[in-house]
């Protein structure tokens, strides 16, 4: 089927990726004085998640799709990393962050915080219950690694960066069809409060509900192709 052949395609690709990149960096290992493109694509890949023998694909981003953005690559990520010192971070800056406190907390109403989601609680008792669970993000995220593909393109709707971020969320979601790439029974996106990440197998919402152009892949292979080899 012509779709299974374009996700194959773009695991190979993915390898290629890793090889000219030096690999996938640990998130909580990452920092700013680690090489970073100014603009980018990443691919996050989570602990237990695997396509055949590969780790399987669960977030794909990028960033400044507005003419008006200036946020980088690494600023982009830090924010889904959050803070070192103290751990924690801040959700309401990455929606990667809220999905995955939001899953948490579903898996286990224990951690329930009432703030999250919402307006930035007043309460002292309740800033520290949401700092709590900051943290608790932070270390499932810092677990997390990812893949990062260099696109040097200017901050725009109709950007490189936005073609390959759309195109493979289209192609890898489960959303409208099987993929056939399926989470594993444990993973924790099947406790989300959001329909899009349960069904769709992925941490994202947006570009889930669409179909994938396969001319993309070659687009993503020239890119791969440019980048010096580690």
């Amino acid at each position: 089927m012509p779709r299974t052949s374009d996700i194959d395609a773009f695991y190979t690709l993915l390898d290629a990726l890793a090889a000219r990149t030096g690999g996938p960096r640990k998130l909580a290992q990452c920092s700013g004085r680690m090489a970073w493109p100014e603009r980018g694509v990443y691919f996050f890949f989570e602990p237990g998640e695997l396509y055949g023998d590969r780790p399987r694909v669960v977030r794909i981003g990028t960033h400044a799709l507005t003419s008006t953005s200036r946020t980088t690559l690494w600023k982009r990520l830090s924010q889904h990393r959050g803070t070192t010192s103290p751990v924690g971070g801040n959700h309401r800056g990455s929606i990667f962050r809220l999905l995955v406190g939001e899953a948490l907390m579903r898996r286990d109403p224990s951690l329930a915080v009432s703030s999250w989601d919402s307006d930035r609680p007043n309460d002292a008792a309740a800033r520290i219950a949401e700092n709590q669970h900051e943290a608790r993000v932070s270390d499932y995220l810092g677990q997390t690694k990812l893949l990062f593909l260099p696109i040097d393109d200017p901050p725009g709707s109709d950007s490189l960066r936005g073609l390959i971020e759309r195109s493979a969320i289209a192609l890898l979601s489960n959303y409208s069809a099987p993929s056939g790439i399926e989470p594993s029974a444990g993973w924790l996106g099947f406790h989300s409060g959001r329909d899009r990440v349960r069904r769709s197998g992925l941490w994202n919402q947006r570009h889930v509900d669409e179909t994938h152009d396969p001319a993309f892949l070659g687009v993503f292979e020239g890119l791969i192709e440019r980048i010096p080899a580690a």
